[in-house]
């Protein structure tokens, strides 16, 4: 088959390997190149480098509305359209240029967690499961059938990035079993999604990591696991600003002020939450690396047996 892949971060890489492995990967589009990284310089996404590397002609547009657009996307002769993490809606005219459509890899169980970053919030709320759709693109925002999933587990202590890291294989898998199927002439029977249960995955901002100490500690450990690796949970704890890398919630009752550090030993920083208290294990001080809580109480004494 001839494909045409769009794709743009780390999760679309090995969803990129798997539609090449069988099938003759036409073109590649990604997001332009854009200032990245401390020194801002300009940077090609993953998916760029990784189409670069096997010899595959890459396509930047900003966007699909010019009609030069997509008449260089139907000079490609396409087969499918593989969408993963794209970061471009595509308007309709886009959508029905492939023989077969395009298809898009999505990391949540739809209609749970439409948008833009389902891996985070489902880690947020506290889900016990998620997985990956294969799904048949239409015009609104993540609402096509469904034609493959797969589910998997949320661990108890999986971080937004642990989560991120086996989604993208399992998405890779259950894009090669669509191809498989496609190549031998079946094409998965596209399922509409439910009306029921729809929940939208709001992009992440970096202001949402400050940790507000009057939510309950539960609330609080999610977030630091679903914005571990970025944008990371920072909070002010006895005076300081510190990154939250790694913490757990303990039920304990308490009538401290929220943000009171209740405690600090080696097993970490404990502060007092609207509801229970906030374990702090892993942190980072600002312009250092993380470390854990008994290692950062070596450089502050003063907080010993506090």
């Amino acid at each position: 088959m001839r494909i045409v892949f769009a794709g743009t971060p780390e999760f679309a890489v090995p969803c990129l390997r798997a539609a090449a492995e069988r099938n003759e990967v036409v073109a590649v589009y990604t997001q332009p190149d854009r200032p990245a990284g401390r020194g801002r310089g300009v940077a090609m996404s993953p998916v760029k480098r990784e189409a670069l590397q096997r010899g595959i002609e890459v396509l930047q547009p900003e966007n699909f509305r010019s009609v030069v657009s997509k008449d260089a996307l139907r000079a490609l002769q396409p087969d499918l359209m593989v969408v993963v993490a794209y970061g471009l809606i595509l308007p309709q005219s886009v959508l029905d240029i492939p023989t077969h459509g395009c298809w898009n890899v999505h990391a949540s169980l739809l209609p749970r967690w439409r948008g833009a970053a389902p891996i985070q919030r489902a880690i947020e709320a506290g889900d016990r499961a998620s997985g990956v759709c294969l799904m048949q693109m239409e015009k609104g925002l993540d609402t096509g059938p469904v034609l493959l999933s797969q589910s998997l587990p949320i661990g108890e202590h999986d971080t937004g990035g642990q989560l991120h890291d086996r989604l993208a294989e399992l998405g890779a898998q259950v894009l090669r079993d669509g191809l498989g199927l496609l190549r031998a002439g079946i094409h998965p029977v596209p399922q509409p999604q439910p009306e029921d249960g729809v929940t939208y995955a709001h992009k992440l901002d970096k202001a949402e990591a400050r940790l507000d100490w009057s939510l309950p500690a539960r609330t609080l450990a999610n977030k630091v696991r679903a914005f571990n690796p970025w944008p990371m949970a920072e909070a002010v704890v006895a005076g300081e600003r510190l990154r939250v890398h790694g913490a757990v919630a303990l039920d304990e009752a308490h009538d401290a002020v929220p943000g009171t550090l209740l405690r600090a030993g080696r097993d970490g920083l404990d502060v007092a939450c609207g509801d229970g208290a906030l374990r702090i294990r892993v942190l980072q001080r600002d312009g250092g690396k993380a470390i854990t809580a008994a290692d950062y109480l070596n450089g502050r004494p003063d907080l010993r047996g506090g």
